[in-house]
């Protein structure tokens, strides 16, 4: 299926986003937008070395995703898995906190021994996609370093410390993004959010806490972003006042923040022109801070859900696009 309708426009799109919920509105713009229209940032604040091998647990799940390979009950990792090589270090007395498949480990053996030979995770990433077939551009956020740390009563503790060794337990009152601050955007996608062709930026409904805003810490990113010619739309990871998946409304309440609909526009102001909440949330009273609101089916339970998001966020980058043209015209 692809979006080229009346009243469409040709153009590539990105997308930010991070694991799970992030990847199924990827999913869905990757079939309704033509092959290679679509270009994903991932979040890197995830990653982390274990076991002596480099992991990027949010690329990975859109690689996943995108080459029809993911689990669809854990969400995570791929179908069909084996895991002889975590029974096998369970004997031996090795941590086994962080499940790794065997197939799931051949990607993070092959993502270290590139990087360690040299290749740049956005190449090892390209190159990944490229081999399973896959026509969505995915590339890492940056190069560099950045690591998602959370500050909670025991002290600071990593990501994956925090998320899967002690899951999510710990009351947080402070996240920090390490290395963000002097982090550069790799720079294929400073070119394309300078593109006057890009048709739209869509911020998946991704975690804004622990997703997105590691991306937004970026400040050459967030800069380029805010002055993109391109609508940037939002959509609402909170529905009916609760997370669908995740600590994202348990780390909400902790850090002194509403859990709304309308939380991640807060978040975002000065990027948003448009905004998506769930059709079970009400705009009113809500001052938007964009050009735009709208409501929509946001609980993205089958492929027919992914589409259909996907293309009321794009008919709504097409409609801003339409009104500034107007109004220009006008004058």
């Amino acid at each position: 299926m692809s979006d080229m309708g009346e009243g469409s426009r040709a153009g590539p799109v990105l997308a930010l986003s991070g694991g799970i919920g992030g990847a199924k509105l990827v999913l869905g713009l990757s079939r309704v937008l033509g092959a290679g229209s679509l270009h994903v940032l991932a979040n890197t604040g995830d990653d982390f070395e274990h076991l002596g091998l480099s992991i990027s647990p949010d690329i990975d799940t859109l690689i996943y995703t995108l080459g029809d390979l993911a689990d669809p009950i854990r969400g995570w990792g791929r179908r069909d898995e084996t895991w002889t090589f975590m029974r096998a270090l369970a004997e031996l007395g090795g941590p086994t906190w962080f499940q790794l498949g065997d197939a799931d480990l051949a990607l993070h053996v092959e993502r270290t021994r590139s990087l360690a030979a040299g290749e740049s995770l956005a190449d090892f990433t390209d190159r990944i996609r490229r081999r399973l077939g896959i026509a969505t551009i995915v590339w890492p956020a940056t190069n560099d370093s950045i690591r998602t740390r959370l500050h909670t009563r025991e002290g600071w503790l990593a990501f994956q410390d925090y998320f899967v060794a002690r899951r999510c337990e710990p009351v947080v009152d402070a996240i920090d993004y390490e290395g963000a601050a002097t982090a550069w955007p790799y720079a294929p996608v400073l070119q394309l959010l300078r593109d006057p062709s890009l048709r739209a930026v869509i911020v998946c409904p991704s975690n804004p806490l622990l997703s997105i805003e590691p991306m937004l810490a970026i400040e050459p990113l967030r800069d380029a972003l805010r002055d993109c010619a391109a609508p940037v739309i939002g959509v609402s990871p909170i529905v009916g006042g609760k997370a669908l998946k995740g600590p994202t409304a348990k780390l909400l309440r902790e850090i002194g923040e509403p859990v709304d609909a309308f939380t991640a526009a807060r978040r975002y102001r000065g990027l948003l022109d448009g905004y998506i909440v769930d059709i079970a949330d009400s705009v009113v009273g809500f001052a938007p801070s964009c050009a735009r609101v709208a409501t929509a089916a946001t609980v993205m339970d089958s492929d027919q859900s992914k589409e259909r998001l996907a293309q009321q966020c794009l008919r709504m980058a097409d409609a801003l696009v339409a009104e500034k043209c107007e109004k220009r015209a006008m004058q």
